[in-house]
């Protein structure tokens, strides 16, 4: 479980500007933020346990990220969705050509929602696989939108907690640069939960109690559970993109930052 919100070509300064809380179980092996491999080509954090990621980017000015839908019935045999994000990092495709590819096998993952995003062209495409009979590819329009474990811009009180506080910081800062530091300790660190009758009653009520929040922290049967990390990623109209993660790792919170410049950019 997830939750994210981004404004999308709707700022002088930012084409692109997300903010993403990954919520994980805190036993699950994950390598923090870096370049992959040694490499320069892909830069987010890594699910050691199957292999793929929530959010990463590349220097060719691509990013995805991923969110798992909430549904009762899921599949031990299906396909990590954590390999979607690498998949259309490493493809080099046109968003639409993958998405169009992605949409004949999506039914062998559980529910997902996954962004994909190509600066150079300004495409970003939402892709669900939920629910299963009318697979999905739409096109974001320019604005502010947040995405939770259902679809894109559904109203769930966190949901809209987190759009309203997001749309409120960027009236505050107005047209010019946001301190990402300030926006993630006030925004992502918010723990206030709803009330029983304000929740989508998917999941037993008092599990779906606990990840009510926007920042998620709960005891299961099978281990501690909520937000392992929080994740900044600015694009600039100038092409320099940062990407800064606090993650908790040991059970003590540490903080990375990476920048470079979008290739074609430059």
């Amino acid at each position: 479980m997830c939750i994210a919100v981004f404004i999308w070509q709707d700022h002088p300064i930012y084409p692109f500007l997300l903010l993403l809380n990954r919520d994980e179980y805190h036993n699950r092996p994950t390598k923090a933020l870096a370049w992959w491999d040694g490499g320069d080509q892909i830069l987010g954090g890594r699910d050691e346990l199957a292999g793929g990621t929530w959010l990463a980017c590349g220097r060719d000015g691509r990013l995805a990220f991923l969110t798992n839908v909430r549904e009762v019935n899921s599949f031990p045999q299906a396909k990590s969705r954590g390999r979607l994000p690498v998949r259309f990092l490493e493809s080099k495709k046109h968003p639409k050509e993958f998405a169009e590819e992605l949409t004949k096998e999506a039914d062998q993952y559980n529910g997902f929602n996954l962004i994909i995003t190509d600066l150079s062209s300004k495409t970003m495409l939402y892709i669900t696989n939920k629910p299963k009979e009318k697979i999905s590819i739409i096109e974001v329009s320019p604005g502010i939108h947040v995405l939770s474990n259902a679809t894109l811009d559904s109203p769930w009180p966190k949901a809209e907690r987190l759009r309203h506080g997001f749309n409120d910081l960027l009236d505050v800062y107005g047209e010019g640069e946001v301190p990402v530091d300030e926006m993630v300790e006030k925004l992502m660190t918010n723990t206030v939960k709803d009330d029983e009758i304000m929740l989508p009653h998917i999941y037993p009520v008092e599990r779906e109690y606990h990840l009510s929040s926007i920042f998620v922290d709960m005891e299961t049967p099978l281990g501690h559970y909520g937000t392992r990390s929080t994740s900044a990623v600015s694009f600039k109209t100038s092409g320099e993109v940062s990407f800064y993660e606090r993650s908790l790792e040991k059970e003590v919170w540490k903080e990375r930052t990476f920048t470079y410049q979008v290739e074609k950019m430059k």
